[in-house]
Protein backbone atom coordinates (compact mmCIF):
# COMPACT_ATOMS: atom_id res chain seq x y z
CA UNK A 1 0.00 0.00 0.00
CA UNK A 2 2.74 2.26 0.73
CA UNK A 3 4.73 1.79 -2.52
CA UNK A 4 1.44 2.16 -4.11
CA UNK A 5 0.53 5.70 -2.76
CA UNK A 6 4.35 6.49 -3.45
CA UNK A 7 3.69 6.06 -7.18
CA UNK A 8 0.31 7.92 -7.22
CA UNK A 9 1.89 10.99 -5.56
CA UNK A 10 4.18 10.76 -7.78
CA UNK A 11 2.12 10.16 -11.31
CA UNK A 12 -0.08 13.47 -9.62
CA UNK A 13 3.42 15.60 -9.24
CA UNK A 14 4.45 14.64 -13.30
CA UNK A 15 1.13 15.79 -14.32
CA UNK A 16 0.89 18.85 -12.37
CA UNK A 17 4.48 19.67 -13.60
CA UNK A 18 5.42 17.88 -16.90
CA UNK A 19 7.74 20.31 -17.85
CA UNK A 20 10.32 19.09 -15.23
CA UNK A 21 10.28 15.75 -17.30
CA UNK A 22 10.98 17.62 -20.66
CA UNK A 23 14.70 18.07 -21.54
CA UNK A 24 15.60 21.59 -23.56
CA UNK A 25 15.86 22.26 -26.57
CA UNK A 26 19.60 22.70 -26.52
CA UNK A 27 19.94 18.83 -24.63
CA UNK A 28 20.47 20.47 -21.93
CA UNK A 29 19.25 18.01 -18.46
CA UNK A 30 15.73 18.10 -16.90
CA UNK A 31 17.75 19.71 -14.07
CA UNK A 32 18.27 23.08 -15.71
CA UNK A 33 14.37 22.44 -16.65
CA UNK A 34 12.95 22.11 -13.23
CA UNK A 35 15.38 25.21 -12.42
CA UNK A 36 13.85 27.75 -15.01
CA UNK A 37 10.31 26.07 -13.86
CA UNK A 38 11.02 26.95 -10.09
CA UNK A 39 12.38 30.34 -10.98
CA UNK A 40 8.91 30.93 -13.09
CA UNK A 41 6.63 29.88 -9.86
CA UNK A 42 8.88 32.28 -7.23
CA UNK A 43 8.07 35.05 -10.54
CA UNK A 44 4.37 34.28 -10.28
CA UNK A 45 4.43 34.35 -6.45
CA UNK A 46 6.21 37.58 -6.17
CA UNK A 47 3.55 39.09 -9.07
CA UNK A 48 0.73 37.71 -6.74
CA UNK A 49 1.12 40.82 -4.06
CA UNK A 50 0.99 43.53 -6.55
CA UNK A 51 -1.46 41.60 -8.55
CA UNK A 52 -4.03 41.65 -5.38
CA UNK A 53 -2.95 44.84 -4.53
CA UNK A 54 -4.17 46.17 -7.90
CA UNK A 55 -7.35 43.83 -7.53
CA UNK A 56 -8.28 45.46 -3.81
CA UNK A 57 -7.72 49.05 -5.11
CA UNK A 58 -9.78 48.66 -8.52
CA UNK A 59 -12.82 46.69 -5.74
CA UNK A 60 -12.05 49.66 -3.43
CA UNK A 61 -12.19 52.51 -6.19
CA UNK A 62 -15.78 50.92 -7.51
CA UNK A 63 -18.50 53.28 -8.44
CA UNK A 64 -20.62 54.02 -5.67
CA UNK A 65 -23.34 56.48 -7.27
CA UNK A 66 -23.90 58.06 -10.57
CA UNK A 67 -25.59 60.41 -11.19
CA UNK A 68 -26.05 63.77 -13.48
CA UNK A 69 -25.74 67.31 -11.70
CA UNK A 70 -25.30 70.95 -12.76
CA UNK A 71 -22.43 72.72 -11.59
CA UNK A 72 -22.80 76.13 -12.96
CA UNK A 73 -25.04 76.05 -15.75
CA UNK A 74 -23.72 73.11 -17.55
CA UNK A 75 -25.29 69.43 -16.72
CA UNK A 76 -22.17 67.31 -15.69
CA UNK A 77 -21.81 63.10 -14.88
CA UNK A 78 -20.85 63.16 -11.58
CA UNK A 79 -19.21 59.74 -10.10
CA UNK A 80 -18.54 58.55 -6.57
CA UNK A 81 -16.07 56.12 -4.99
CA UNK A 82 -14.77 55.21 -1.83
CA UNK A 83 -12.20 57.81 -2.58
CA UNK A 84 -12.77 60.40 -4.73
CA UNK A 85 -15.57 62.02 -6.60
CA UNK A 86 -15.61 63.45 -10.43
CA UNK A 87 -17.42 64.97 -12.94
CA UNK A 88 -17.14 65.67 -16.04
CA UNK A 89 -19.53 68.21 -18.55
CA UNK A 90 -21.98 65.93 -20.87
CA UNK A 91 -21.69 67.38 -24.17
CA UNK A 92 -23.36 66.64 -27.12
CA UNK A 93 -21.69 65.20 -30.24
CA UNK A 94 -20.38 67.30 -32.58
CA UNK A 95 -21.71 67.22 -36.39
CA UNK A 96 -18.92 65.59 -37.64
CA UNK A 97 -19.13 62.75 -34.96
CA UNK A 98 -15.90 63.78 -33.55
CA UNK A 99 -15.78 63.04 -29.97
CA UNK A 100 -15.04 65.54 -27.69
CA UNK A 101 -12.64 64.65 -24.62
CA UNK A 102 -12.54 66.88 -21.51
CA UNK A 103 -10.81 66.51 -18.64
CA UNK A 104 -12.77 65.81 -15.38
CA UNK A 105 -13.03 67.89 -12.30
CA UNK A 106 -11.57 66.06 -8.97
CA UNK A 107 -11.87 66.15 -5.26
CA UNK A 108 -10.41 63.62 -2.74
CA UNK A 109 -13.04 62.43 -0.03
CA UNK A 110 -10.06 62.83 2.32
CA UNK A 111 -10.52 66.63 1.60
CA UNK A 112 -13.77 66.51 1.76
CA UNK A 113 -14.86 67.71 5.42
CA UNK A 114 -18.56 67.84 5.04
CA UNK A 115 -21.44 67.55 2.95
CA UNK A 116 -24.88 69.64 3.42
CA UNK A 117 -28.21 69.97 1.68
CA UNK A 118 -29.25 72.71 -0.48
CA UNK A 119 -33.31 74.56 -0.43
CA UNK A 120 -34.71 77.02 -1.42
CA UNK A 121 -36.89 78.81 1.37
CA UNK A 122 -39.18 82.18 2.03
CA UNK A 123 -37.54 84.35 4.11
CA UNK A 124 -38.40 83.42 7.69
CA UNK A 125 -38.90 80.08 6.93
CA UNK A 126 -36.58 77.89 9.47
CA UNK A 127 -37.28 74.42 7.70
CA UNK A 128 -38.72 72.16 4.56
CA UNK A 129 -38.37 74.11 1.60
CA UNK A 130 -37.90 73.09 -1.91
CA UNK A 131 -34.37 70.62 -2.57
CA UNK A 132 -31.61 72.28 -4.79
CA UNK A 133 -29.09 69.55 -4.73
CA UNK A 134 -25.80 69.24 -2.25
CA UNK A 135 -22.91 71.29 -1.28
CA UNK A 136 -19.49 70.10 -0.40
CA UNK A 137 -17.22 71.29 1.91
CA UNK A 138 -13.60 70.79 1.02
CA UNK A 139 -9.73 72.26 1.35
CA UNK A 140 -7.68 73.25 -1.50
CA UNK A 141 -3.91 73.94 -1.05
CA UNK A 142 -2.32 76.70 -1.43
CA UNK A 143 1.48 76.31 -0.72
CA UNK A 144 1.49 75.64 2.99
CA UNK A 145 -2.14 77.08 3.34
CA UNK A 146 -5.38 75.25 3.26
CA UNK A 147 -7.93 77.20 2.12
CA UNK A 148 -11.67 76.21 2.32
CA UNK A 149 -13.90 75.77 -1.58
CA UNK A 150 -16.99 74.65 -1.77
CA UNK A 151 -18.84 72.32 -4.50
CA UNK A 152 -22.50 72.78 -5.34
CA UNK A 153 -24.01 69.89 -7.30
CA UNK A 154 -27.64 71.02 -8.39
CA UNK A 155 -30.57 68.59 -8.58
CA UNK A 156 -33.99 68.82 -7.69
CA UNK A 157 -35.00 65.49 -7.31
CA UNK A 158 -35.62 64.84 -3.33
CA UNK A 159 -34.47 60.41 -3.53
CA UNK A 160 -32.03 61.34 -5.62
CA UNK A 161 -30.44 64.47 -3.52
CA UNK A 162 -30.72 62.18 -0.34
CA UNK A 163 -28.86 59.14 -1.92
CA UNK A 164 -26.25 60.88 -2.23
CA UNK A 165 -26.33 62.55 0.77
CA UNK A 166 -26.62 59.63 2.82
CA UNK A 167 -23.75 57.98 1.38
CA UNK A 168 -21.46 60.63 1.09
CA UNK A 169 -22.09 61.59 5.12
CA UNK A 170 -21.57 57.29 5.25
CA UNK A 171 -17.75 57.54 3.40
CA UNK A 172 -16.73 60.66 5.74
CA UNK A 173 -18.08 59.32 9.09
CA UNK A 174 -15.38 56.12 7.98
CA UNK A 175 -12.24 58.98 8.58
CA UNK A 176 -12.14 58.28 12.52
CA UNK A 177 -9.33 60.40 13.21
CA UNK A 178 -11.94 63.80 12.47
CA UNK A 179 -13.01 64.62 16.08
CA UNK A 180 -16.65 65.50 16.85
CA UNK A 181 -16.34 67.07 19.94
CA UNK A 182 -13.03 69.22 21.53
CA UNK A 183 -12.31 70.99 23.97
CA UNK A 184 -10.60 74.10 23.34
CA UNK A 185 -8.66 76.35 25.85
CA UNK A 186 -8.40 80.08 24.82
CA UNK A 187 -5.89 82.63 26.43
CA UNK A 188 -7.25 86.25 25.75
CA UNK A 189 -4.02 87.96 26.86
CA UNK A 190 -2.04 86.10 23.98
CA UNK A 191 0.11 88.81 21.85
CA UNK A 192 -2.20 91.47 20.76
CA UNK A 193 -5.38 89.94 22.51
CA UNK A 194 -6.59 88.82 19.71
CA UNK A 195 -7.08 85.32 20.31
CA UNK A 196 -11.37 85.34 21.10
CA UNK A 197 -11.58 87.58 17.84
CA UNK A 198 -9.73 84.57 16.12
CA UNK A 199 -11.37 81.83 17.33
CA UNK A 200 -14.61 84.05 16.51
CA UNK A 201 -13.93 84.80 12.83
CA UNK A 202 -11.89 81.69 11.38
CA UNK A 203 -12.17 78.83 13.85
CA UNK A 204 -15.83 78.10 15.35
CA UNK A 205 -17.75 79.29 11.66
CA UNK A 206 -15.29 76.31 9.96
CA UNK A 207 -16.02 74.01 13.34
CA UNK A 208 -20.04 74.65 12.70
CA UNK A 209 -19.59 74.03 9.14
CA UNK A 210 -18.11 70.47 10.05
CA UNK A 211 -19.72 69.56 12.51
CA UNK A 212 -17.89 69.48 15.49
CA UNK A 213 -18.73 70.55 18.74
CA UNK A 214 -16.78 72.44 21.23
CA UNK A 215 -16.66 73.02 25.28
CA UNK A 216 -14.49 76.53 25.69
CA UNK A 217 -12.81 77.35 28.74
CA UNK A 218 -11.60 81.44 28.23
CA UNK A 219 -8.20 81.23 30.55
CA UNK A 220 -7.98 83.53 33.63
CA UNK A 221 -5.23 83.16 35.17
CA UNK A 222 -1.18 81.25 34.64
CA UNK A 223 -2.60 77.41 34.99
CA UNK A 224 -5.99 78.01 35.04
CA UNK A 225 -5.80 75.47 31.95
CA UNK A 226 -3.65 72.79 34.02
CA UNK A 227 -6.21 73.25 37.09
CA UNK A 228 -9.36 72.43 34.04
CA UNK A 229 -7.56 69.28 32.95
CA UNK A 230 -6.83 67.83 35.82
CA UNK A 231 -10.28 67.63 36.45
CA UNK A 232 -12.46 67.46 33.41
CA UNK A 233 -13.96 64.17 31.89
CA UNK A 234 -10.99 63.26 28.90
CA UNK A 235 -13.82 60.40 27.95
CA UNK A 236 -16.37 63.01 26.21
CA UNK A 237 -13.89 64.45 23.81
CA UNK A 238 -11.75 63.58 20.46
CA UNK A 239 -9.19 66.12 20.87
CA UNK A 240 -8.22 69.23 22.84
CA UNK A 241 -7.50 72.99 21.35
CA UNK A 242 -5.33 75.80 22.66
CA UNK A 243 -6.00 79.23 21.06
CA UNK A 244 -2.88 80.99 22.04
CA UNK A 245 0.91 81.81 21.56
CA UNK A 246 3.64 78.85 22.42
CA UNK A 247 3.45 79.97 25.76
CA UNK A 248 -0.34 78.60 25.73
CA UNK A 249 0.45 75.48 23.99
CA UNK A 250 3.42 74.54 26.47
CA UNK A 251 1.00 74.62 29.63
CA UNK A 252 -2.04 72.99 27.60
CA UNK A 253 0.75 70.25 26.47
CA UNK A 254 2.33 70.31 30.21
CA UNK A 255 -1.26 69.38 31.42
CA UNK A 256 -2.03 66.75 28.76
CA UNK A 257 1.17 64.48 30.01
CA UNK A 258 0.41 65.23 33.65
CA UNK A 259 -3.00 64.08 33.03
CA UNK A 260 -2.17 61.13 31.02
CA UNK A 261 0.55 60.06 33.98
CA UNK A 262 -2.48 60.71 36.55
CA UNK A 263 -4.78 58.57 35.08
CA UNK A 264 -1.81 55.53 34.64
CA UNK A 265 -0.34 55.61 38.32
CA UNK A 266 2.46 56.62 36.86
CA UNK A 267 4.36 59.74 38.59
CA UNK A 268 7.41 59.26 37.40
CA UNK A 269 7.39 58.20 33.68
CA UNK A 270 5.71 60.29 31.37
CA UNK A 271 2.84 58.89 29.68
CA UNK A 272 1.44 59.74 26.56
CA UNK A 273 -1.59 61.37 26.43
CA UNK A 274 -5.20 59.98 25.14
CA UNK A 275 -6.00 62.72 22.90
CA UNK A 276 -4.67 64.92 20.36
CA UNK A 277 -3.92 68.59 20.40
CA UNK A 278 -4.90 71.00 18.22
CA UNK A 279 -2.64 74.82 18.18
CA UNK A 280 -4.52 77.69 16.66
CA UNK A 281 -1.91 80.09 16.30
CA UNK A 282 -2.31 83.65 18.04
CA UNK A 283 0.83 84.43 19.66
CA UNK A 284 3.95 86.55 18.37
CA UNK A 285 5.92 83.42 17.28
CA UNK A 286 4.15 80.52 17.39
CA UNK A 287 7.15 78.69 16.45
CA UNK A 288 5.16 74.97 17.15
CA UNK A 289 2.01 75.55 15.15
CA UNK A 290 4.60 76.80 12.36
CA UNK A 291 6.31 73.26 12.89
CA UNK A 292 3.12 71.39 12.15
CA UNK A 293 1.82 73.29 9.99
CA UNK A 294 4.20 75.21 7.75
CA UNK A 295 2.53 78.28 8.21
CA UNK A 296 1.03 80.89 10.75
CA UNK A 297 -2.81 80.70 9.66
CA UNK A 298 -5.77 80.11 12.16
CA UNK A 299 -7.86 78.64 9.17
CA UNK A 300 -5.12 76.41 8.43
CA UNK A 301 -4.66 75.00 11.75
CA UNK A 302 -8.50 75.12 11.96
CA UNK A 303 -8.97 72.70 8.68
CA UNK A 304 -6.26 70.26 9.82
CA UNK A 305 -8.12 69.90 12.80
CA UNK A 306 -11.37 69.02 11.50
CA UNK A 307 -9.82 66.90 8.62
CA UNK A 308 -7.98 64.75 11.15
CA UNK A 309 -4.65 65.40 10.10
CA UNK A 310 -2.54 63.73 13.01
CA UNK A 311 1.46 63.90 13.67
CA UNK A 312 3.44 62.30 16.43
CA UNK A 313 5.75 64.81 17.92
CA UNK A 314 8.51 64.43 20.86
CA UNK A 315 8.70 66.40 23.70
CA UNK A 316 11.57 67.09 26.55
CA UNK A 317 11.30 67.10 30.25
CA UNK A 318 13.23 69.46 31.92
CA UNK A 319 14.03 69.07 35.48
CA UNK A 320 16.42 70.30 38.53
CA UNK A 321 18.13 68.16 41.16
CA UNK A 322 15.32 65.32 40.41
CA UNK A 323 12.35 67.56 40.62
CA UNK A 324 10.60 67.59 37.35
CA UNK A 325 9.69 71.48 36.64
CA UNK A 326 7.88 71.20 33.37
CA UNK A 327 7.63 68.98 29.56
CA UNK A 328 8.10 71.53 26.38
CA UNK A 329 9.33 71.33 23.55
CA UNK A 330 12.52 74.07 23.28
CA UNK A 331 15.05 75.36 25.51
CA UNK A 332 17.61 78.49 25.56
CA UNK A 333 19.74 79.63 28.05
CA UNK A 334 22.04 82.80 27.19
CA UNK A 335 21.45 84.65 24.42
CA UNK A 336 18.01 83.52 23.83
CA UNK A 337 16.85 83.78 27.05
CA UNK A 338 18.47 87.09 28.07
CA UNK A 339 16.72 88.56 24.86
CA UNK A 340 13.26 87.03 26.31
CA UNK A 341 13.61 88.93 29.51
CA UNK A 342 14.19 92.43 27.49
CA UNK A 343 11.44 91.90 25.19
CA UNK A 344 8.79 90.98 28.41
CA UNK A 345 9.74 94.12 30.42
CA UNK A 346 8.61 95.78 26.46
CA UNK A 347 5.01 94.38 26.11
CA UNK A 348 4.06 97.99 25.62
CA UNK A 349 5.90 97.85 22.01
CA UNK A 350 4.64 96.30 18.81
CA UNK A 351 5.97 92.61 18.54
CA UNK A 352 7.96 93.39 15.76
CA UNK A 353 10.16 96.44 17.54
CA UNK A 354 10.09 94.48 20.86
CA UNK A 355 11.78 91.29 19.55
CA UNK A 356 14.21 94.00 17.71
CA UNK A 357 14.83 96.00 20.76
CA UNK A 358 15.37 93.00 22.60
CA UNK A 359 18.23 91.82 20.25
CA UNK A 360 20.05 94.94 19.85
CA UNK A 361 20.15 95.44 23.78
CA UNK A 362 21.19 91.98 24.43
CA UNK A 363 23.62 91.92 21.14
CA UNK A 364 25.28 95.33 23.18
CA UNK A 365 25.56 93.81 26.32
CA UNK A 366 26.82 90.19 24.85
CA UNK A 367 28.84 88.27 27.69
CA UNK A 368 29.37 84.51 27.72
CA UNK A 369 28.79 82.10 30.63
CA UNK A 370 30.71 79.19 31.73
CA UNK A 371 28.89 75.89 31.48
CA UNK A 372 29.51 72.42 31.67
CA UNK A 373 27.44 70.32 29.46
CA UNK A 374 26.59 66.70 29.45
CA UNK A 375 25.23 64.91 26.64
CA UNK A 376 23.87 61.61 25.96
CA UNK A 377 24.36 61.22 22.05
CA UNK A 378 21.27 59.76 20.44
CA UNK A 379 21.01 56.84 17.78
CA UNK A 380 21.39 58.84 15.17
CA UNK A 381 24.36 59.75 13.90
CA UNK A 382 26.44 62.69 15.43
CA UNK A 383 26.56 65.95 13.41
CA UNK A 384 29.12 68.10 14.32
CA UNK A 385 29.03 70.89 11.81
CA UNK A 386 31.73 73.20 12.98
CA UNK A 387 34.07 70.33 12.36
CA UNK A 388 32.39 69.43 8.71
CA UNK A 389 33.11 73.09 7.85
CA UNK A 390 36.29 73.60 8.95
CA UNK A 391 37.17 76.27 6.13
CA UNK A 392 35.11 79.20 8.40
CA UNK A 393 37.37 78.40 11.43
CA UNK A 394 38.65 81.58 13.10
CA UNK A 395 40.48 79.46 16.47
CA UNK A 396 38.38 80.99 18.54
CA UNK A 397 38.25 77.69 21.11
CA UNK A 398 42.21 78.50 21.10
CA UNK A 399 41.22 80.94 23.58
CA UNK A 400 38.49 79.22 25.89
CA UNK A 401 39.19 76.92 28.93
CA UNK A 402 37.69 74.13 26.80
CA UNK A 403 37.68 70.35 27.08
CA UNK A 404 36.09 67.22 26.07
CA UNK A 405 36.03 64.13 27.94
CA UNK A 406 33.15 60.47 27.63
CA UNK A 407 32.21 58.83 30.98
CA UNK A 408 30.40 55.66 30.79
CA UNK A 409 27.50 55.47 33.09
CA UNK A 410 25.95 51.62 32.80
CA UNK A 411 25.10 51.42 29.07
CA UNK A 412 25.21 55.01 28.88
CA UNK A 413 27.98 56.63 27.33
CA UNK A 414 28.08 60.71 27.91
CA UNK A 415 30.55 63.29 26.84
CA UNK A 416 31.22 65.94 28.67
CA UNK A 417 32.19 69.80 27.77
CA UNK A 418 33.06 73.09 29.17
CA UNK A 419 33.78 76.26 28.47
CA UNK A 420 32.16 79.78 27.56
CA UNK A 421 28.98 80.19 25.54
CA UNK A 422 26.83 82.66 24.65
CA UNK A 423 23.86 80.56 23.88
CA UNK A 424 22.93 76.69 24.62
CA UNK A 425 19.59 75.44 23.02
CA UNK A 426 18.17 72.46 23.53
CA UNK A 427 15.31 71.88 20.73
CA UNK A 428 13.08 68.51 19.76
CA UNK A 429 11.32 70.47 17.03
CA UNK A 430 12.72 72.13 14.62
CA UNK A 431 10.99 75.83 15.71
CA UNK A 432 9.64 76.95 12.54
CA UNK A 433 8.93 80.55 12.17
CA UNK A 434 8.18 82.81 9.39
CA UNK A 435 11.42 84.86 10.18
CA UNK A 436 13.48 81.95 10.30
CA UNK A 437 11.45 80.01 7.35
CA UNK A 438 14.21 76.93 8.19
CA UNK A 439 13.71 76.51 11.98
CA UNK A 440 16.34 77.20 14.85
CA UNK A 441 17.25 73.26 14.68
CA UNK A 442 16.95 72.48 11.34
CA UNK A 443 18.81 69.50 11.66
CA UNK A 444 15.96 67.45 13.86
CA UNK A 445 12.47 66.19 13.11
CA UNK A 446 9.36 66.21 14.67
CA UNK A 447 8.99 62.53 15.22
CA UNK A 448 13.08 61.50 15.13
CA UNK A 449 13.51 60.56 18.92
CA UNK A 450 16.37 62.96 19.66
CA UNK A 451 16.86 66.69 19.91
CA UNK A 452 19.55 68.74 18.47
CA UNK A 453 21.83 70.70 20.90
CA UNK A 454 23.27 73.67 19.75
CA UNK A 455 26.40 75.11 21.63
CA UNK A 456 27.71 78.39 20.71
CA UNK A 457 30.66 79.45 22.33
CA UNK A 458 32.81 82.35 22.61
CA UNK A 459 33.40 84.86 19.68
CA UNK A 460 33.16 88.75 19.10
CA UNK A 461 30.16 90.41 18.79
CA UNK A 462 30.80 90.83 14.34
CA UNK A 463 31.11 86.65 14.81
CA UNK A 464 28.39 86.01 16.52
CA UNK A 465 26.10 88.26 14.36
CA UNK A 466 26.87 86.45 11.08
CA UNK A 467 25.93 83.43 13.11
CA UNK A 468 22.40 84.95 13.62
CA UNK A 469 21.88 86.42 10.11
CA UNK A 470 22.59 82.71 8.46
CA UNK A 471 19.36 81.56 10.66
CA UNK A 472 17.20 83.45 8.04
CA UNK A 473 19.01 82.17 4.55
CA UNK A 474 19.12 79.19 3.35
CA UNK A 475 22.21 77.17 5.57
CA UNK A 476 25.17 77.91 6.76
CA UNK A 477 24.29 78.89 10.59
CA UNK A 478 26.48 76.16 12.04
CA UNK A 479 29.71 76.76 9.60
CA UNK A 480 31.52 78.48 12.59
CA UNK A 481 34.51 76.87 14.75
CA UNK A 482 32.84 78.45 17.91
CA UNK A 483 29.18 76.54 16.69
CA UNK A 484 28.91 72.87 17.82
CA UNK A 485 25.75 71.01 17.67
CA UNK A 486 24.97 67.12 18.48
CA UNK A 487 22.17 65.44 18.13
CA UNK A 488 21.05 63.99 21.73
CA UNK A 489 18.50 62.22 23.73
CA UNK A 490 19.42 63.92 27.48
CA UNK A 491 21.45 66.59 28.46
CA UNK A 492 22.57 68.04 31.98
CA UNK A 493 23.85 71.60 31.70
CA UNK A 494 25.42 72.74 34.94
CA UNK A 495 26.38 76.14 35.22
CA UNK A 496 29.69 78.10 37.10
CA UNK A 497 28.66 81.49 36.91
CA UNK A 498 24.83 82.10 36.26
CA UNK A 499 23.22 84.54 35.44
CA UNK A 500 20.00 87.07 36.54
CA UNK A 501 17.95 89.21 35.26
CA UNK A 502 19.50 91.90 32.34
CA UNK A 503 20.57 94.81 33.95
CA UNK A 504 18.41 97.88 32.58
CA UNK A 505 18.97 101.65 33.08
CA UNK A 506 15.70 101.98 34.88
CA UNK A 507 15.40 100.90 38.34
CA UNK A 508 11.58 101.98 38.08
CA UNK A 509 10.97 100.01 35.36
CA UNK A 510 13.76 96.66 37.21
CA UNK A 511 10.96 97.12 40.19
CA UNK A 512 7.87 96.22 37.98
CA UNK A 513 9.48 93.08 36.77
CA UNK A 514 9.22 89.83 38.05
CA UNK A 515 9.93 86.32 36.90
CA UNK A 516 7.60 84.69 34.43
CA UNK A 517 7.48 81.15 36.71
CA UNK A 518 9.87 80.88 39.89
CA UNK A 519 10.87 77.99 41.80
CA UNK A 520 12.35 77.67 45.07
CA UNK A 521 16.19 77.82 44.85
CA UNK A 522 15.92 79.82 41.31
CA UNK A 523 19.19 81.13 39.97
CA UNK A 524 19.35 81.50 36.39
CA UNK A 525 16.82 82.47 33.66
CA UNK A 526 15.88 80.10 31.06
CA UNK A 527 13.88 80.25 27.80
CA UNK A 528 11.43 77.45 27.40
CA UNK A 529 8.85 77.53 24.94
CA UNK A 530 8.47 81.35 25.04
CA UNK A 531 8.50 81.25 28.37
CA UNK A 532 11.27 82.60 30.84
CA UNK A 533 11.49 79.85 33.79
CA UNK A 534 14.25 80.41 36.60
CA UNK A 535 15.49 77.40 37.39
CA UNK A 536 18.86 76.00 39.84
CA UNK A 537 22.53 76.28 37.84
CA UNK A 538 21.79 72.61 37.40
CA UNK A 539 19.06 70.98 34.29
CA UNK A 540 18.54 67.89 32.63
CA UNK A 541 16.93 67.47 29.91
CA UNK A 542 15.50 64.47 28.28
CA UNK A 543 13.90 63.88 24.90
CA UNK A 544 10.66 61.37 24.98
CA UNK A 545 9.95 60.36 21.56
CA UNK A 546 6.50 60.41 20.06
CA UNK A 547 5.20 61.75 23.78
CA UNK A 548 1.73 63.61 22.50
CA UNK A 549 -0.15 64.03 19.10
CA UNK A 550 -0.99 67.05 17.82
CA UNK A 551 -2.95 67.90 14.04
CA UNK A 552 -0.82 68.91 11.90
CA UNK A 553 1.65 67.11 9.57
CA UNK A 554 5.42 67.38 8.91
CA UNK A 555 7.15 70.29 7.07
CA UNK A 556 10.69 70.63 6.13
CA UNK A 557 10.25 74.43 5.87
CA UNK A 558 7.37 77.40 6.83
CA UNK A 559 6.74 79.96 4.55
CA UNK A 560 8.17 83.63 4.91
CA UNK A 561 6.64 86.20 5.83
CA UNK A 562 8.22 88.96 7.69
CA UNK A 563 12.30 89.62 8.45
CA UNK A 564 14.06 91.03 11.25
CA UNK A 565 15.88 93.87 10.14
CA UNK A 566 17.45 95.21 13.29
CA UNK A 567 20.78 92.47 12.48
Amino acid sequence: FVVLLDVSLSNLANMAEPEEELQGEDGGSAKKVQKRSRRKKEKRREEEPQVLEEENQRCFDCVLLRGIFKLGKKSHDVLLTRTRLTWTPIVPETPTGEPCTLQPGVVLLQDVFAVKVKRRRAVGQQTGGAFLGLALFYCRRRGRKLEEDTLHLHNSSSEHTHRWYSTLKEQLQAFSSRPRYLKVFINPCSHKKEAVYIYREHVAPLFKVADVRTDITVTERRGHALSVMKECKLDEYDGVVCVGGDGSVAEVCHAMVLRAQLDADSPEKPVKPALPLGIIPAGSTDVVSCSVHGVRDPPTAAMHIVLGHLQQVDMCSFSSFGQLMRFGFSAMFGFGAQSLARAEKKRWMPSSQRREYALVKTLARLRPEDCQISFLPSNRTNRNLSEQHCDFGFGLFDLLPFFRSVVAVGEESWTTIQGLYLSISVMSIPCLSPVIPRGLAPNTRLANGSASLIAVGNASRSEFVKHLKRYSSSSGQFSFSFVETHDISAVKIQLQAVAGWPEEESEEEESKTSPIIQSEGATCLWNIDGELVEMANEVLIRVHPCLITLYGEEVDEAESAVSCSCI
